[in-house]
């Protein structure tokens, strides 16, 4: 919901980024936590952070599960990727129905920011405006082929495949914007020359290197990993690509992401899931690289006194999770949007 008289909440809740588990009253007004107060009683009821794709290509929903062969250049990369070939075939009215069904998705599930790359230069990043147009949710859009100078920033595909890539992340720059590149999603040969444009987010990394991890994380550049996308395309095989545990080892910024909708249903209960289960993280750690996307989007994520109001409010009396010993555990690897009951959000 929109969060515009105040609103108070009672229940269970992982609070502050160490996600620490208190039973508390939280009152929201005029779209801020204003205070979270200990409560001595409480509903069966959890209050969580809600979640941020910190990487998306909604305008894939129209391709969606497309039989498609082909290596992963055949099917994404710039200009003539498959993807690219029906994006340019498609209406912008269907384009504009297609995202906009894949941000309701996201927000059932969750979700309610996410950070966009988005194509078709201008008329794209206002396609992907209307449709985010009315629903709560907080968009970060990343233009492309010219949709840089009207959005969040510029959404870079692998810097080997933009011959302008100095020029764009320049006028990026100039106008304050943001600057995200994707990079190491086949090999690490992209990763150092996207790291010379000291970026705001590379995406995938999957295959960077541990000395071009270490210089990611003594610049404190966030990586987006988007785990299942990565197998599906055949980027990744095994537990160490994309480098989750190498990345938290060397204590570096892990963000979350679903990539494209062609190929893997934008939904973080299942990336956090599939990440948990394979890459064997602590749900805390799977639970805090779901959240911490929204620094991105310049606010704080989590459930803290002062920040702007981000939340889910949980039923776990709806199926069995009410059985839980351990909240942050079934977040990660067992909550569905049958459970979500409520989401509180402040859109400014």
């Amino acid at each position: 919901m929109r969060e515009a008289k105040p609103y108070v909440v009672i229940g269970r809740a992982l609070l502050g980024e160490d996600l620490r588990e208190e039973d508390v009253t939280i009152t929201v007004s005029g779209g801020i936590v204003t205070s979270i107060e200990p409560a001595p009683r409480t509903p069966e009821r959890w209050i969580v952070p809600a979640f941020f794709n910190a990487h998306t290509h909604l305008g894939d929903t129209v391709a969606m599960d497309l039989p498609a062969r082909g290596s992963l250049a055949d099917l994404v990369k710039p200009p003539n990727g498959l993807k690219h070939r029906i994006l340019a075939a498609t209406s912008q009215a269907e384009l504009v129905r297609g995202m906009r069904a894949s941000i309701i998705a996201m927000l059932a599930t969750g979700t309610t920011g996410f950070a966009d790359f988005r194509e078709g230069g201008a008329d794209g990043v206002a396609a992907l405006r209307e449709a985010a147009a009315g629903l709560d949710c907080r968009p970060i859009i990343l233009g492309r082929e010219g949709g840089e100078e009207v959005s969040d920033g510029a959404g870079i595909s692998s810097v080997h495949d933009v011959g302008n890539a100095e020029e764009i992340v320049r006028n990026a720059r100039a106008a304050g914007k943001l600057v995200a590149f994707h990079a190491g999603e086949r090999k690490p040969d992209d990763v150092d020359d996207a790291l010379a444009f000291e970026p705001d987010l590379l995406v995938h990394c999957t295959h960077a290197t541990d000395a071009q991890l270490r210089r990611i994380v003594d610049m404190d550049i966030p990586v987006a990993v988007c785990p299942r996308s990565n197998w599906l395309l055949g980027v990744a095989t095994s537990a160490v690509h994309p480098p989750i545990a190498r990345i938290l080892d060397l204590g570096g910024r892990l963000y979350l992401g679903t990539d494209n909708v062609m190929f893997v249903q934008p939904d973080m209960l299942q990336e956090m899931a599939f990440a948990a289960t394979v890459y064997r993280a602590r749900p805390d750690e799977i639970l805090r690289a779901a959240v911490s996307g929204a620094g991105f989007a310049g606010v704080s994520g989590y459930l803290e006194e002062g920040q702007k109001a981000n939340f889910l409010v949980i039923n776990p009396l709806r199926n069995n999770i009410s059985f839980s010993k351990d909240i942050q555990t079934t977040i990660v690897k067992r909550l569905d949007s049958s459970s979500i009951c409520q989401t509180v959000l402040t859109m400014q």
